[in-house]
């Protein structure tokens, strides 16, 4: 088997990355933070010199985009620096490295989708950190896919969806920002589209495969929308559900700035390795029958 070393294994899409079948003879080695702190380069550079991969994923991330107003060192640490410890121990091993970035480095300001080439322009400290370490990336090692994601659910972790389920059995109301608009994206959808690149990237190395890409659900919404399809599906299931109540961003404010507009143009990702953009609402049936199925013995 052919080893593929990924980092952040405790998170939402790291611990889809480590328990999915993945093709071509390839099997996921993960390691969360206990076992390897990107922030740390000697924790890195020994984790990536005992397993030998043939590819390194970085799912490791500090994704709480609200606290990381408050901590900042700790979001450039992780986000930035990690990413740059990655870079710098898979050139030093000649090693391709896929790394996980997301739809907050833009501002929100363009009205259609966000291609890969658009300039940047993060609007609070999450999206900066995690600008800074795709940049990290690209000025020590060329052999780099950064996939940028957004609104990511999924069954483990914190997420939209389980906020929704918890907050709709507590209250009769809930106001949901119906002014952002973006890609809900299922966690194992993303592990899957890892899975599939990093074979393709080891299997045929070629130019047009390494670079940014964007890899998010379809059709764009809003987290009004979002909500809503959450709450059809719950209630269908005879789940309690609130009424939702459509709210601006200027009625819900955050101490994180949030770009009204952070849709994402999947072409280049289909051209270069033929995934298509996954279909947020059937991931949600699945993520949703998954969260109300009983725990195993």
């Amino acid at each position: 088997m052919t080893a593929i070393l990924v980092f952040g294994a405790a998170g939402q899409v790291g611990r889809e990355l480590v328990d999915q079948v993945w093709p071509d003879g390839l099997q996921a080695i993960g390691l969360d933070r206990a076992g390897a702190d990107v922030t740390d380069r000697a924790a890195v550079t020994r984790a990536i010199a005992a397993q030998r991969p043939a590819l390194v994923v970085n799912a490791a991330a500090y994704t709480a985009v609200d606290k990381a107003e408050q901590e900042p060192a700790r979001a450039w640490a992780v986000n930035r620096d990690g990413a740059a410890n990655l870079a710098a121990a898979c050139a030093a091993h000649d090693l391709p490295l896929v790394h996980l970035s997301t739809d907050y480095v833009f501002d929100g300001a363009k009205a259609g989708a966000y291609d890969e080439d658009d300039p940047v322009c993060p609007l609070g400290v999450y999206g900066a950190s995690k600008e800074a370490g795709e940049a990290a990336i690209r000025a020590v090692l060329p052999r780099h896919v950064i996939l940028r994601t957004a609104w990511v659910f999924g069954v483990h972790g914190n997420n939209f969806v389980k906020t929704m389920l918890r907050l709709g059995a507590e209250r009769a109301e809930l106001g949901i920002v119906a002014d952002q608009r973006g890609c809900p994206t299922e966690a194992a959808d993303i592990a899957r589209a890892v899975a599939r690149v990093a074979a393709a990237l080891l299997r045929t190395p070629e130019a047009a495969r390494l670079g940014t890409f964007n890899y998010v659900g379809a059709p764009p919404t809003t987290w009004h929308g979002f909500a809503t399809a959450i709450f059809e599906r719950a209630a269908a299931a005879g789940r309690k559900v609130p009424a939702l109540r459509a709210i601006a961003t200027a009625d819900y404010p955050t101490p994180a700035r949030r770009p009204a507009n952070s849709v994402l143009a999947t072409g280049k990702l289909a051209r270069a390795y033929a995934i298509a953009p996954c279909d947020w609402p059937v991931a949600l049936d699945r993520v949703l029958g998954a969260l109300a199925a009983p725990a195993s013995a």
